[in-house]
């Protein structure tokens, strides 16, 4: 992706987040409040890899390097097509992406986002307590 597409990255970003704002009982999420060119300035920092389905952006998500930690963000699909295994494929591709001297994938979401949760569960990532992270979120990680 590029910085081109964040006009659409922007609108499946909105429509994915609206229920985790649902899930989560707040409207403070970055996510919600971004602006198309805050979504192209991360478009360009971040590596981002996106599903279109018959020329449709239906899912997308990020990763960067940090240190040893591939930090893996923005995983989205569209509601409609939620629960086919998109987002779980998704997953697994950004985790390949990682450069070899990572060691570890970490990832956020919200404390009361359940159904995220069971998917990075599934896929190997532990909840981390010891995490400095605000509260209603909930970080995530899984050794390489």
């Amino acid at each position: 992706m590029t910085d081109g597409d964040a006009a659409e990255v922007l609108v499946l970003q909105r429509c994915c987040w609206v229920q985790e704002a649902v899930a989560n009982d707040t409207l403070d999420i970055p996510a919600l409040h971004e602006t198309t060119e805050e979504v192209a300035g991360w478009l360009s920092r971040w590596r981002a890899w996106c599903v279109r389905r018959q020329g449709r952006l239906v899912a997308a998500v990020r990763a960067r390097a940090e240190g040893t930690t591939w930090e893996i963000g923005r995983l989205m699909v569209a509601p409609d097509l939620a629960g086919q295994g998109l987002g779980r494929w998704l997953l697994d591709y950004a985790e390949r992406q990682a450069p070899a001297r990572m060691t570890t994938y970490s990832l956020f979401t919200g404390v009361h986002s359940h159904r995220n949760l069971a998917l990075y569960q599934r896929a190997g990532y532990v909840v981390r307590p010891d995490a400095d992270t605000p509260p209603g979120i909930t970080a995530l990680t899984k050794s390489r």
